[in-house]
């Protein structure tokens, strides 16, 4: 199973978790928020620092963030969006610095305060 651990109060993050969803038609990703019981449990199960700022995939027993979590994640959806897994091959400390600036200026990419809800099928993802 992959998890995809995000910040449930962020409007950015919750926008790429319905993205994720869309693109995603194995349905091989389930989703926690970083502030869910069950988030809380996976961080500290994964020794994962509380003070995490940044997306983190479970996958294969291994946490994966930053920028690793995301191309990762690229490269288990659908169509071309696989090709983005290839930046794999960069360097994460030079991945990380575009992954910090998007993180950092998170809250200001979308102004939009609230959350998508979703439908009765993809709640069952969400654990």
């Amino acid at each position: 199973m992959k998890v995809i651990l995000f910040d449930g109060e962020c409007s950015f993050c919750n926008r790429s978790v319905q993205f994720i969803i869309k693109r995603d038609k194995k349905k091989q990703f389930k989703f926690a928020s970083l502030q869910s019981a069950s988030g809380r449990e996976i961080v500290e199960d994964y020794g994962i620092p509380e003070s995490i700022d940044s997306v983190v995939l479970i996958e294969n027993n291994r946490a994966f963030t930053k920028s690793s979590a995301v191309l990762r994640i690229a490269l288990g959806l659908d169509h071309f969006w696989k090709i983005f897994s290839a930046f794999l091959l960069v360097p994460a400390p030079l991945r990380n610095i575009i992954y910090d600036f998007i993180a950092k200026n998170r809250h200001k990419l979308l102004k939009q305060n609230q959350c998508i809800i979703p439908s009765k099928e993809d709640l069952e993802r969400f654990i």
